[in-house]
């Protein structure tokens, strides 16, 4: 059961592009949607546990947690309504490269020579995502690959807050995540329809609200999947797992016309997805894993 609770998870994120799709078909662009949505469950977390609030006075850095969500939802969610779905979801799992560099920076570990041979190994899968004929030099090309490549960093700087946030509560970082993602959102939004790049949210026309709700339970719904399967296997079994999450975004994509899969496609994901796997398994002097395997499911 903690295995099929994992799978939907990864399941339910693997196909939320399709749903924010449908959004963006309603007029309703994602980073709006996303405002929206986690707006809402915030709403929701913070009638229910209002005594939380008063632990972002004591633990500043819990502000810094929901800002790295924030901008890790912001970007993911845009990117795959927006670019290749297998594409981004590739770049996203960069995090061996975020989390050995970003740990070595604020936490002080020193990334051992199979920390940064896993780095090298991550590097490669990139180039050969990215590297495309028409292309001189493998760096990201468009917006959708810049915002999953910002997205897998933000996602990185949330696994190195949330070690260090391990002493506070679970609901108060849950909390802080999604307000951080909520308030992200929101003023991404705000700032995206003044200049004119997004519409405003057409709140009149209730084509999008079935959409919405359905893609809001989903995430409900996968988090507590995620929370009763993580808790119940070992991080390096759950993080192998949640990689399935790139198998249902390639089946789907794929099938549904938002991604092609060419050869260097396939070689790259495999170098990046070994890397993640091979991190995953990894462990530091002190016994736990070299880096706090997260995934975009585990984000609320």
């Amino acid at each position: 059961m903690p295995a099929l609770a994992l799978i939907f998870n990864a399941f339910v994120w693997g196909v939320s592009w399709f749903p924010f799709r449908q959004l963006e078909g309603h007029g309703l662009h994602p980073v709006w949607a996303t405002c929206l949505i986690y707006a809402a469950v915030t709403l929701a977390m913070a009638l229910l546990r209002r005594r939380v609030w008063g632990l972002f006075a004591r633990q500043p850095a819990l502000l810094a947690l929901g800002l790295a969500a924030g901008l890790t939802n912001v970007g993911f969610n845009w990117a795959v309504t927006q670019g290749d779905v297998v594409r981004v979801v590739l770049l996203f799992y960069l995090m061996p490269l975020w989390s050995v560099l970003l740990a070595w920076a604020f936490l002080g570990e020193r990334p051992s020579l199979a920390a940064l041979a896993r780095v090298a190994l991550a590097l490669v899968g990139v180039a050969v995502v990215l590297k495309s004929p028409e292309t001189d030099w493998p760096v990201p090309a468009s917006l959708p690959d810049w915002l999953g490549v910002a997205a897998g960093f933000g996602f990185a700087v949330t696994n190195i807050l949330l070690r260090r946030l391990r002493s506070a509560p679970g609901e108060a970082r849950a909390l802080a995540m999604f307000g951080g993602c909520a308030v992200m959102a929101g003023a991404t939004a705000l700032v995206g329809t003044a200049l004119g790049a997004m519409a405003p949210p057409p709140l009149a026309d209730p084509g999008w609200w079935g959409w919405a709700l359905l893609l809001g339970t989903g995430f409900v719904f996968a988090n507590v999947c995620l929370q009763y399967g993580a808790a119940r296997l070992a991080a390096s079994a759950t993080s192998v797992i949640m990689l399935s999450e790139v198998l249902f975004a390639s089946v789907s994509s794929v099938a549904l016309g938002a991604a092609t899969m060419e050869t260097r496609i396939w070689l790259g994901g495999a170098l990046i997805v070994a890397a993640a796997v091979w991190s995953s398994f990894a462990r530091a002097p002190a016994g736990d894993d070299d880096r706090r395997t997260l995934s975009p499911q585990d984000l609320p």
